[in-house]
């Protein structure tokens, strides 16, 4: 039988209710069991319309998807709060108020399209109450700050003529508004709730099920294995089994409250401060978003966007991700040489081989996954063949093991390959009949029932984590449809062009703090819609390739939830670093060098992100310019990693920290003679600290 993952302990519970505001799961109450199977008719609702088994207009699609959420999202949320009798009776109102919008735009579809733009009194009740809903959830899952910001937007588009030049726009009359927001799909149905109702809903099921079947132990033993006997080896498997979930969650938080309950404790048993061992938690796990092939949701976004496959977006990625996660290792490598902090005895570690040989097949979904998104697929296709595949792997797990011979068992995983390759010749009815074969043969076999209850859960949890997801993708939809509407971005595109014209750095500078500002109170997914619509095109105009600039605000718009004060990621990991959260954000920003470094590197050399162009790549060739600057990159994370740890072969004096800083930043600024000036200085600095060192022995240190 596939092994599945059980319920959480006490301390996950607190984390999840800590970042999570529907409380981490559904309560055992006659409300919560509904709950659990509106969530399970959603993730159906879902693999249906993304198999073609359920075909309806996008429209419709995305107004039930949004009617889904709403659904979900406000009775959650008060149960969790335990809210009383009044303020469930509110939940449920508001819920059945956005169901009645999705229902309203699939009985009315054909109409609304006929008097687009004449919307009548009706038409404008149900716009009003679309975006009454969609502000409410906003509110309920993700706090004030979202919902402000989307308001502000709304404001401005109903009001803004009566602005100042060049703020003001022509004036829309509130008709034009509603209609903009409430229907088509420039508002709230927008390319965010498209890319939410299709491939993020459903690799979010696919990472569902692979934790669910054992893919956090697998990754874990792994990582303990390989590194967990090396010098700091608990810290070098928080990022390597971090960035291994990272491939298939694509979520930060979820990372740090799934991985991080392991790895935290365990960093803190071996030597290392709480409040560092957070922050490589909280670090690693936000570079999920960035790791292929899955990455985070912004990343499908950034493709629909660009119009560009997906396969380009995941392979600008790749380089970065690894210099982000090396970064990471490298930081933890020179804290444990700080502090002289050892690894885990080999006696009381997993076999790297022996977990792979047990848990391989969790593998081969990921596989097929990377080939089908290498070889141009759409994510939608790849995604539900990842996740078919994985469902039969589980399903057939336990029946496989209920056969009496080896021979037999595999015949059947032969028999069982061949009907998931049917898919790419017949479709999707042959793995469809191939699961319902075996979830009846999963009633007779020993542990086929838990197979199957887990299975079960795995739709509901899958729903029930796409919610903020889901509901900032919806409500961030007001803004672009605001700047769809009146241009405003254009404004705000002007400004950053007029100081690129002096300066790119300085235009990138402040595209960077726009980034980490708003990541102050919003999530990833609205921070890079907001900044890239503002600031993609300025950046484009100014020479930076369109890809590369749109990963320079996707890169910021995660560190903003590392960044102080808010730092989401920090926070959610506080609970089980038992350590303020402000304390692991600012160790977490050391940590996270690479994430601050690379996208500059990348904007004045594009061939780090695998991207055309450059003078670098005209001067010398475009392969010679991709090794040139991974090279370049590689020696300015390591610099800066010493500065900031101040450590090397030991501890570094106040000149050398202050020295390899400023030949980290030369190295990165890309000027005439930085690079030449950067590797002379970084040269010198290496010589004369190994010179310094040659003679000394190591002196054993305790953490402060």
């Amino acid at each position: 039988m596939v092994h599945m993952t059980t319920g959480t302990e006490t301390q996950a519970a607190v984390v999840d209710e800590f970042h999570d505001p529907t409380g981490g799961g559904f309560a055992q109450t006659r409300e919560g069991r509904l709950l659990f199977w509106i969530a399970i008719a959603f993730s159906l609702f879902q693999i249906a319309t993304a198999a073609h088994i359920l075909s309806i207009p996008s429209q419709v699609l995305r107004a039930t998807h949004v009617g889904f959420l709403m659904l979900l999202a406000f009775p959650l949320v008060a149960s969790a709060r335990n809210r009383g009798a009044a303020g469930k009776a509110i939940a449920w109102a508001l819920a059945f108020a956005g169901v009645a919008v999705a229902a309203y735009q699939y009985i009315e579809y054909q109409p609304l399209i006929l008097r687009a733009g004449d919307l009548n009194t009706t038409d404008l009740v149900f716009g009003v109450i679309a975006l009454a809903t969609v502000f409410a959830a906003a509110y309920a899952m993700m706090g004030p700050a979202l919902p402000i910001i989307s308001g502000c937007f709304l404001l401005y588009a109903l009001f803004g003529q009566h602005l100042p030049s060049p703020l003001n726009h022509r004036g829309y009359d509130f008709s034009q508004v509603i209609d903009q927001m409430a229907y088509g799909t420039e508002g709230i149905y927008g390319i965010p709730i498209y890319v939410s109702a299709t491939y993020i809903f459903l690799f979010i099921l696919f990472g569902s099920f692979l934790e669910r079947a054992g893919m956090i132990k697998l990754f874990t033993d792994v990582s303990l294995g390989f590194v967990g006997h090396a010098r700091g080896g608990a810290a070098k498997v928080a990022v390597i089994a971090s960035g291994l979930m990272g491939t298939i969650s694509g979520s930060g938080v979820a990372n740090v409250v799934t991985t991080g309950q392991f790895t935290i404790p365990l960093m803190k048993r071996f030597g290392y401060r709480a409040a560092f061992a957070g922050g490589v938690e909280a670090t690693a796990s936000m570079g999920g978003q960035i790791m292929p092939p899955v990455m985070g949701a912004v990343a499908f976004i950034m493709a629909e966007t660009l119009g560009v496959e997906y396969y380009e977006v995941v392979k600008a990625a790749i380089i970065p991700a690894l210099l982000y996660f090396a970064s990471a290792f490298w930081m933890v490598h020179l804290e444990a040489g700080k502090y002289d902090l050892l690894g885990l005895s080999r006696a009381e570690l997993p076999s790297p081989l022996k977990a792979f040989r047990q848990g391989w097949y969790l593998v081969l979904p990921l596989g097929v996954l990377i080939y089908l998104l290498f070889s141009g697929y759409t994510p939608l296709y790849a995604g539900t063949i990842g996740l078919a595949m994985t469902v039969l792997l589980i399903l057939g797990g336990s029946v496989a093991l209920g056969l009496p011979s080896a021979v037999l068992r595999v015949i059947f995983w032969i028999g069982l390959g061949l009907v998931a390759a049917s898919f790419f010749k017949i479709g999707i009815g042959a793995i469809l009949v191939a699961a319902a074969v075996l979830i009846g043969a999963n009633l007779f076999v020993s542990g086929g029932r838990d197979t199957l209850v887990a299975c079960r859960d795995s739709l509901a949890e899958g729903a029930r984590t796409a919610l903020p997801v889901g509901i900032a993708c919806a409500v961030v939809g007001v803004i672009v449809g605001t700047m769809t509407l009146t241009g405003v971005a254009t404004t705000f595109g002007a400004f950053i062009v007029s100081i690129g014209q002096s300066s790119l750095f300085l235009s990138l500078l402040l595209t960077m703090v726009t980034c980490i500002v708003l990541g102050m109170g919003i999530p990833t997914i609205p921070n890079y819609i907001i900044t890239a619509s503002i600031a993609g095109p300025a950046l484009l105009q100014l020479g930076v390739p369109l890809l590369v600039g749109h990963m320079f605000v996707f890169y910021f718009g995660i560190l903003a939830d590392l960044t102080p004060p808010v730092a989401l990621a920090c926070f959610a990991a506080a609970p089980i670093a038992r350590e303020s959260g402000l304390k692991i954000s600012f160790e977490a920003i050391k940590v996270a060098a690479a994430g601050f470094v690379v996208p500059f590197m990348a904007v004045y050399t594009p061939a780090l992100m695998l991207q055309d162009g450059g003078a670098m790549a005209t001067a010398i060739g475009y392969w010679p310019a991709v090794t040139y600057i991974v090279l370049k990159a590689v020696l300015a994370i390591g610099l800066w990693g010493a500065a900031v740890i101040g450590f090397l072969r030991m501890r570094l004096a106040i000149w050398e920290r202050l020295a390899a800083a400023a030949a980290a930043f030369l190295l990165v600024a890309a000027l005439p003679m930085t690079d030449e000036t950067g590797f002379a200085l970084a040269l010198l600095l290496l010589g004369v600290h190994w010179y310094r060192t040659r003679n000394m022995t190591v002196v054993h240190r305790s953490p402060s």
